[in-house]
């Protein structure tokens, strides 16, 4: 009898063991414990709302934080074929049409930031465009922590202000309104050699002093081009000749050396200094 209660009881200690053990077959793992840190570099709405989108962070934000995020916007390249099946290579876009931009069609972001005339001629930043904006209302001034209404940072459904920086170097060429040209550059070149230099040689003679071009390079260019008798075209590139409005750009009336007394008329509202986040400062020994 003994011998017979042992047996089950070693029995019943088998099948419970069995069924503990198969209790557990087939249940997935418990999910690892995620930390604030983990759902925050993931959550888009977050990344969207974070300081580095905003002033006064943005001001101070590298490219290289803004492309570790943002980084197709230099992967993207042009088709080399569109859906209508013309090749890239077989037609010019706009701004090719000038003989300062070189090389192959290419996208926006690209152009502005990575293309040789970009790297030669220019020192653009992401935050040179992109000052920050409102990703709710996508509007200036429409709640108490948006940004105000008179903030130059953006505009209406634009991540950018168009008309403090596209107009910059794609407004239209001032020829009637500032020089008193008869017509377009295109009409009267002629008349001066295809050459700005020729009268720019006393006048603003301190030139694209700001952050974001390279002075000495655009200058240099348009030497080479106008002993080659086309140095307008360099001026063009960023005076007229790539134009997107039919407006031309205010540019401020930085002091020259030898520049004349009094304002003209036509220069009286301009500001008498590039915006001072553009000014550049002597860099000390």
């Amino acid at each position: 009898m003994k011998i017979r209660y042992s047996i089950i009881g070693f029995i019943n200690v088998v099948l419970i063991s069995l069924v503990a053990l198969t209790a557990g077959c087939g249940k997935q793992n418990a999910p690892e414990q995620q930390t604030q840190e983990d759902s925050d570099s993931k959550s888009h709405f977050r990344a969207t709302y974070d300081p580095i989108h905003f002033k006064p962070a943005i001001a101070n934000a590298s490219n290289e934080e803004c492309l570790a995020c943002h980084r197709e916007v230099l992967e993207d390249l042009v088709r080399p074929i569109s859906p209508a099946g013309v090749k890239a290579t077989d037609t010019l876009a706009w701004y090719q049409r000038l003989s300062t931009y070189t090389g192959e069609q290419d996208t926006f972001h690209r152009r502005h930031l990575v293309t040789p005339m970009a790297k030669e001629l220019m020192n653009l930043q992401c935050n040179t465009c992109h000052e920050g904006h409102d990703p709710r209302e996508e509007a200036p001034g429409s709640s108490a922590t948006a940004a105000a209404q008179d903030d130059n940072a953006f505009t209406l459904r634009k991540q950018v202000n168009p008309e403090t920086i596209c107009l910059k170097c794609h407004g239209q060429f001032p020829g009637w309104e500032l020089m008193r040209l008869p017509g377009t550059w295109e009409e009267v070149k002629q008349y001066f050699k295809n050459d700005c230099l020729a009268c720019h040689v006393a006048t603003r003679t301190q030139r694209h002093r700001v952050s974001y071009l390279k002075a000495d390079a655009i200058e240099a260019t348009a030497i080479a081009a106008q002993e080659k008798g086309n140095g307008a075209d360099v001026c063009l590139g960023c005076h007229g000749g790539r134009a997107w409005y039919r407006v031309p750009y205010p540019y401020a009336r930085n002091p020259w050396p030898e520049m004349p007394e009094g304002t003209p008329e036509w220069a009286k509202d301009r500001p008498t200094h590039s915006e001072s986040r553009f000014i550049q400062t002597e860099q000390k020994p």
